[in-house]
This record gives structure tokens, C-alpha cells and sequence, in this order.
């Protein structure tokens, strides 16, 4: 074999070699990127299966909510005003006025706790969230909780009207409600803030404050049940959560629905 003869089949040897290095490259290359891609398939498919699992759950609890709800005000308000009823007429038949102060401050007694009673009522039924804007529903939280003079509640918004559906308005008023009964019962705080506002890169964003001592966000991400209901609430509406938490400084929660490129 002469020396040409050599180099060509050296020169032929080296170009194989290249091509199949190139080849076994694109090979491996294309292999990573169906890997990824796998995976990806299999984080999107966990996802949906996450959403629709804490969908159902939410169908479920609301479920739950309205038939307690029904019961209340079927049986219980029924119950109620049948008594209020009674009071009411020995009230009118008594003649002893000492025992009429005491018969008419039960009546009240018992009037009140019906009123409450149609007001829990309502809320369980959703009724109220159907018919309310998110502002008013908000509003009315504030104004029930206030009652309790623990602490002031301040709510600001930036809009005169947020088109909601029932899902969203659900969801913005069970955070808040979380968030205001945690506050007033373990932060020691004397005010909570609420912002509902539109931004030109949200479609709306929640943020609710308070001045409070504060908690170890780790020990109460891993035992706290309501804090875990706030982010499995928002992952149903393809919401960002984000609490942050100092001791002594206070407790915020941050939650952002952004528009859709």
C-alpha cells in the first residue's frame, strides 16, 4: 500500500470517526432533550392533577359548607324562631314585671342569636359571595371582625369595580378571613392592613399585613393548617403565594394574579 493509499484510508477513518462522534453527540443530545421534555410532560401532568385535586377538594368543602348551611337555617332557625314565638307570648301573657324583664332579655337573647344564625347562614350557602362584589364582601368582613375590638382593620382598594367569578371571590375572601382570625387570635397585633389593588402587570394583588410579633415561617409552614389552606386555595386559581414573617415586626402575605402574555 503506498503512502497515498495510506493517508486516504487514514484521511476516510478519521472522517467516519468525526461523523460518528457528531452522530453519538446528536444522539445523546436529542436523548436529554426527550428527557426533559419527559420530565417537563410529567411536571405539567402532576400539576393539573394537583389543581384539579385541590378543585375537587374546594367543590367538596363548599359542598359541605352549603348543606350546613341549609341545616341551619332549616332546623336550627326554625327552632329558633318557634322559641323566640313562645317567649314572645309569655311575654304577653305574664303580668309579673320582674319576670317580664327576665322572659324579654331572653327574648333578645334569642333573636340575636337568630340573626347570627341567618348570617352564618348565608355565608355558608354562598349566597352572599354570589351576589356581592369582592369590595363589599371584603367590607363586611372588616366591619364583622372589628366588632371584637382586638385590633383596627384598615382596607384600601384602587379600583371602583373587579370583575370576579364566584371561584376568585371565594378564594380572596377565605384568605382574608384566614389571615384576620390568625392575626387577631396569635399575632398580638393592633392593626392589619388590606390592599386590593390592580397593577398594569397583575390582574389584581392581595396584600394583607399585620403588626404583630411575628412567627418561625419553617415551624409554621410544616404544622399550620391554615396557612397551608391559604396555598392551596391560591394554586387553584393559578396564583403566586408569598408569606413572609419576623419576629416582632409583624406578618405579611402576598398574593398576585398575573395577566396572561
Amino acid at each position: 500500500m503506498g503512502k497515498t493509499e495510506l493517508l486516504l484510508t487514514i484521511v476516510i477513518f478519521n472522517v467516519f470517526f468525526a461523523m460518528f462522534i457528531v452522530a453519538v453527540m446528536i444522539y445523546i443530545r436529542k436523548y436529554k432533550q426527550r428527557k426533559v421534555e419527559y420530565l417537563n410532560e410529567i411536571q405539567l401532568k402532576n400539576e393539573i392533577h394537583q389543581k384539579e385535586l385541590l378543585a375537587t377538594q374546594l367543590e367538596i368543602q363548599q359542598a359541605t359548607m352549603q348543606q350546613i348551611g341549609r341545616e341551619l337555617h332549616d332546623n336550627i332557625g326554625q327552632k329558633l324562631t318557634l322559641a323566640s314565638l313562645y317567649i314572645q307570648q309569655l311575654l304577653y301573657e305574664n303580668k309579673i314585671i320582674e319576670e317580664s324583664e327576665r322572659i324579654d332579655m331572653v327574648s333578645q337573647i334569642i333573636d340575636q342569636s337568630l340573626q347570627d344564625l341567618r348570617s352564618l347562614s348565608k355565608t355558608l350557602t354562598d349566597d352572599n359571595i354570589d351576589q356581592k362584589d369582592i369590595v363589599t364582601l371584603i367590607q363586611e368582613e372588616v366591619e364583622n371582625a372589628s366588632v371584637l375590638k382586638k385590633c383596627k382593620i384598615h382596607f384600601e382598594h384602587n379600583f371602583k369595580c373587579l370583575d370576579l367569578d364566584f371561584v376568585h371571590k371565594n378564594v380572596l375572601l377565605r384568605i382574608t378571613q384566614e389571615f384576620i382570625q390568625n392575626s387577631m387570635k396569635h399575632s398580638q397585633c393592633k392593626n392589619i392592613f388590606i390592599k386590593l389593588n390592580t397593577t398594569q402587570e397583575n390582574l389584581w394583588e392581595l396584600n394583607i399585613t399585620d403588626d404583630g410579633i411575628g412567627f418561625d415561617i419553617d415551624k409554621i409552614l410544616s404544622n399550620g393548617i391554615g396557612l397551608t389552606n391559604m396555598k392551596n386555595r391560591t394554586a387553584i386559581i393559578g396564583a403566586e403565594f408569598n408569606l413572609e414573617s419576623n419576629e416582632n415586626k409583624g406578618t405579611s402575605i402576598e398574593i398576585k394574579l398575573k395577566k396572561q402574555p
